[in-house]
């Protein structure tokens, strides 16, 4: 018998393949509209918003390269091994990191677990973590209005992640 079509097909899966050309405009309309519409964060991270930090999806074949600068703030991806130098490194399942964002895991558990691993300048970890969990409504919802009418399909997107995670979108 077929597993169900939400087993055998996952997002997941599909950002194994997807083309870091593609993916990059969206990263960078994220960085920035979350920056513009949350001002606040740099702030709140102080000399660390000038530090730049790899989060590691560790099952999909690319890193994410976040530049915070108020000035000008940035979010990418590149390939594992053309990962630029980093202050801080924060290593895990994109579905761990999804659900760390999400507020659905605990970042303490998922690194004392050792799930999340976190390499470099921690205190610029722990401001970085601080500063994100401050942003009005959370990171995830801040993310899925920066597509304007496409915000729906962002945020059933999210959904699903949140379904992967045995989580269901009304929750939080």
């Amino acid at each position: 018998m077929l597993a169900p079509v939400a087993d055998r097909f996952s997002l997941v899966q599909l950002l194994r393949f997807f083309p870091l050309p593609l993916l990059q405009p969206i990263l960078s309309l994220i960085g920035t509209q979350v920056a513009r519409k949350q001002p606040d964060i740099f702030l709140r991270l102080g000399p660390h918003a000038q530090k730049t930090f790899i989060i590691d999806p560790t099952d999909l074949p690319f890193v994410l390269v976040l530049r915070p600068r108020p000035e000008a703030p940035a979010l990418g991806a590149c390939r594992r091994f053309e990962a630029p130098p980093s202050h801080a490194r924060i290593a895990g399942t994109f579905l761990n990191l999804f659900r760390l964002i999400d507020g659905s895991l605990d970042g303490d558990a998922l690194f004392f677990s050792r799930d999340l691993r976190v390499t470099g300048d921690t205190e610029a970890v722990v401001a970085l973590r601080n500063a994100l969990d401050d942003i009005d409504g959370g990171l995830v919802q801040a993310v899925t209005g920066c597509f304007g009418p496409l915000s729906p399909i962002a945020a059933m997107t999210v959904s699903h992640f949140r379904s992967l995670g045995g989580r269901s979108s009304h929750e939080r």
